[in-house]
């Protein structure tokens, strides 16, 4: 359940503490306007890793954009590059 209140409600902090739970964050306005959120650990957990996930495939689709647009390099090709680099160290 959504919870909206005004930030002045944090004068009675314990009060808006006890409405967020996980998947219940609460919204704080700021003179009727969406200011900040106060939400569960959990959720800020599976946000950040939903963050780092569409970071991955943002990559990932980027790589095979430039596959299909550059053309791909054959494996003896990486296999020719990690030697030189293994050779330069």
């Amino acid at each position: 359940m959504t919870h909206i209140s005004p930030v002045s409600d944090l004068r009675n902090y314990n009060t808006v503490l006890e409405k967020v739970s996980a998947g219940s964050p609460v919204y704080l306005t700021v003179n009727g306007r969406g200011k900040y959120t106060i939400r569960d650990i959990a959720d800020d957990e599976e946000f950040e890793k939903a963050k780092a996930m569409i970071r991955l495939l943002s990559e990932l689709n980027d790589g095979k954009r430039s596959g299909e647009e550059d053309g791909y390099i054959s494996s003896d090709e990486v296999r020719s590059y990690f030697r030189k680099k293994r050779n330069e160290v």
